[in-house]
C-alpha cells in the first residue's frame, strides 16, 4: 500500500481548489520552518463555513479579506479543529469580520483559555521548571524564561463563547453528514470532520502525509501517555474510514491510503522508542540529554521547545510500557534506564 495525491501542486495564494463536491482547499502561509496552512471552504447551501483560520499576521488578514469579497454568500459558520495558533488565531477576527458563530470542541476552547492567561499549569514559568527536571542546561531555560509561552501573541484575542461538538456529533453542511472524530496526543480534543457521502476526512494536525505532528508533554500532566493516545487515536480512525477516502491535511497535500500512512507512523515512532531504548542502557539519560537521538540537528528556542516536548512524551511511552525505569538523581533531574529482562 502506498499514498496516492490527486493534486500535485497547491492553490496559488489567494486561490481556491475545488477538492471534492463543494470542498474547495485554501493555503495560507505560516511564519515557521512548516511554512503553510491548509484550510477549507464547505459549500453550505447559499453561503458557506470555514474550517479552520490560519495565523494572525497581516498578509492572511489581507488574504481572507479578499477571499471573503469574493464568496456569492454568506460565512454560516467557523469550525476549529484545535486550539494552536495557526488554527485558532484569526478565529475572533473572522468571527467579527463575517458574523459567523464558532463550534470546537470544549477541550480545545478551555485548553486556549488557560494556555492565552498562563493557569492552571500552563504558561512560561510551568514549561521552565518542567524542562529544568528534565535536564535541560540553564542557558536554554533562561531563554525560555525571557521569551515566555509566546501564544498570547500568536492568538491576539480569544473567542468567549462557541457551540460545542463533541465525540460522535455530526455537522451537517450544505445537507451532508460531517461526523465528527476526536483524537488525542497532538492536543487536548483535536476534531477530525469525515463526510461518509462525499468519502472526505478533513484530518486537522491528526494525520498528516510526510511528517508526524508534533506530540509533547505538558507541565500540567507531566505523566500523560500522550504518544499512546495519538497512535491509538490513529488506529481507530483508521479502522472507521476506508482506505480510498480522500484525506484533507492542515500540511502537506490532500492524500488517499490512510491505512498505509497510520502503519508508517507506527513504524516511524517505534524506531525512535527503540533509539531511546539503546541509549539508555549503558548509562541514566535525561530528555534533554537524549535530543540529540531524536533530533539529529540544530534546534533553535522555538524548535527546542516543541523537542523537549515530544522527548518527554517518547519516555513515558517507554515508560509506561515497562521498557524504561525512571529516578530522579541528586539534582533534582528526571533520568531514564533500559529495564533489563
Amino acid at each position: 500500500m502506498s499514498l496516492h495525491f490527486p493534486h500535485a501542486q497547491p492553490p496559488a495564494a489567494g486561490e481556491l481548489i475545488e477538492v471534492a463536491p463543494g470542498v474547495f482547499w485554501l493555503r495560507m502561509p505560516l511564519p515557521f520552518q512548516l511554512d503553510h496552512i491548509n484550510l477549507w471552504l464547505l459549500r453550505d447551501g447559499k453561503g458557506w463555513t470555514i474550517v479552520d483560520t490560519g495565523f494572525p499576521d497581516d498578509a492572511v488578514r489581507q488574504m481572507w479579506t479578499q477571499i471573503l469579497e469574493k464568496l456569492d454568500g454568506p460565512v454560516n459558520r467557523l469550525i476549529v479543529t484545535h486550539f494552536h495558533p495557526d488554527h485558532l488565531g484569526l478565529a475572533t477576527w473572522l468571527m467579527e469580520k463575517t458574523g459567523a458563530p464558532l463550534s470546537m470542541t470544549t477541550g480545545e476552547f478551555l485548553t486556549a483559555h488557560v494556555v492565552w492567561h498562563e493557569v492552571g499549569g500552563h504558561g512560561a514559568r510551568f514549561m521552565v521548571e518542567q524542562f529544568r527536571q528534565h535536564g535541560l542546561d540553564s542557558e536554554h531555560l533562561a531563554k525560555f524564561e525571557k521569551r515566555g509561552s509566546g501564544y498570547r501573541k500568536a492568538v491576539p484575542a480569544l473567542p468567549e463563547y462557541y457551540d460545542r461538538l463533541k465525540a460522535g456529533d455530526s455537522a451537517v453542511v450544505d445537507g451532508k453528514n460531517w461526523q465528527i472524530l476526536i483524537g488525542h496526543g497532538h492536543s487536548p480534543e483535536h476534531m477530525a470532520l469525515y463526510c461518509a457521502e462525499l468519502g472526505v476526512l478533513i484530518s486537522g494536525d491528526m494525520l498528516l502525509p510526510r511528517i508526524s505532528t508534533n506530540i509533547s508533554i505538558f507541565a500540567a500532566t507531566p505523566r500523560a501517555d500522550a504518544l499512546r493516545w495519538f497512535l491509538d487515536s490513529l488506529d481507530e480512525m483508521a479502522r472507521e474510514i476506508p482506505e480510498e477516502t480522500l484525506v484533507l491535511p492542515s500540511h502537506g497535500l490532500p492524500f488517499t491510503g490512510i491505512q498505509a500512512r497510520v502503519q508508517a507512523l507506527h513504524s516511524h515512532h517505534e524506531e525512535r522508542l527503540r533509539a531511546l531504548e539503546d541509549s539508555c542502557e549503558q548509562a541514566p539519560q535525561s530528555a534533554a540529554g537524549l535530543l540529540d537521538v531524536l533530533f539529529n540537528r540544530a534546534l533553535d528556542t522555538h524548535q527546542t521547545m516543541f523537542a523537549m516536548g515530544e522527548a518527554i512524551a517518547h519516555l513515558n511511552y517507554l515508560e509506561q510500557a515497562g521498557r524504561l525505569s525512571c529516578s530522579i538523581d541528586a539534582d533534582g533531574v528526571i533520568r531514564y534506564s533500559r529495564l533489563q529482562h
